[in-house]
């Protein structure tokens, strides 16, 4: 049936809430108490129930067998799939209530998998990707592909992948889509006694390094940088082994798997980096342009956004 709100709610539906947009669609047998807020044209399937202190967002799609308890609030094009878990209690007893149920959030655009389960008070970042089944027990960054118990990166959503090794660098130089980001092949001599890499920092690189940092016996599964600088610009080159960067500039997004054949790859600020899948035993050298500065971060990828807009 049709009520005078316009959305569609199936006859054997429980909706107590008031605050359900139009063009939503509610079916059978699921329960959405009074406190609930629900956007436009959602899809809210069969068996779902949706506690009070809930906010769903506008084109949201809730397959069959989900529960949102107090606390859960999923933005717009938030898809969860069928029975996948959330909770809102650290430490539950029967009939033991805490004084403020932890807050989940899920950023605009997440994906949820079937039977996933999300552990309370963590926020799922914007267009992240959580496989079927995966155990989520911290934060999950924007765009993040996670699987596994407990789950771990495997990948970046909409972001294209290249080896260092497979690409031509030609002319000593190899542009980004990425704005300002660039391939640096070094100059590599080797004879009989051995090989030779070369920098010369003044011909070589777009700035003069101030500071030098070697970065390895990072475990497979850990994930480093997560931030963008705003005057810093750094040139990470593989010593050893593999190491995957990714770079963003907000719009454009590539990654890199960097290999110990002397191609570094350099970043201007203002753009945003992850290191993450190091082999065993990866070491990451970087030169950057200033000495370390806690100021000269972003680490929140919609800070880091917002200013790159404005």
């Amino acid at each position: 049936m049709t009520n005078e709100q316009n959305y569609f709610c199936h006859p054997k539906a429980l909706v107590e809430s008031p605050n359900i947009g139009n063009d939503t669609r509610i079916w059978a047998f699921a329960h959405i108490l009074p406190g609930a807020v629900i956007g436009t044209d959602c899809n809210i399937c069969d068996h779902v129930f949706i506690e009070n202190d809930v906010r769903v967002g506008n084109r949201v799609t809730i397959k069959s067998g989900v529960q949102l308890w107090d606390g859960i609030i999923l933005e717009d094009d938030v898809f969860v799939g069928p029975n996948a878990t959330f909770t809102n209690d650290p430490w539950p007893r029967s009939k033991q209530y805490p004084d403020k149920f932890a807050k989940t959030h899920v950023k605009r655009g997440a994906s949820i998998g079937a039977n996933a389960t999300i552990l309370p008070g963590l926020t799922i970042g914007m267009e992240a990707m959580i496989g079927a089944g995966a155990v989520i027990t911290r934060d999950v960054p924007p765009k993040a592909i996670v699987v596994g118990n407990p789950a771990r990166i495997i990948g970046y959503a909409d972001t294209e992948e290249f080896e260092s090794n497979t690409l031509s660098v030609s002319e000593n130089s190899q542009r980004s889509k990425v704005e300002g980001v660039a391939l640096y092949k070094l100059r590599h001599v080797k004879d009989l006694r051995g090989d030779l890499t070369a920098i010369e920092w003044h011909d070589f690189l777009p700035f003069v390094p101030r500071r030098s940092f070697f970065v390895y016996n990072v475990p497979n599964n850990k994930v480093r940088g997560e931030h963008a600088h705003k005057k810093c610009h750094e040139f990470l080159l593989c010593l050893k082994g593999t190491v995957s960067v990714v770079v963003d500039d907000g719009e454009n997004r590539e990654e890199y798997q960097l290999s110990d054949n002397g191609v570094g790859l350099y970043f201007p600020p203002m753009i945003w980096t992850i290191q993450y899948k190091y082999s065993s035993d990866a070491i990451l050298f970087v030169l950057a342009s200033h000495e370390y500065d806690s100021g000269d971060y972003f680490r929140d990828y919609d800070e880091y956004v917002s200013e790159r807009k404005s």
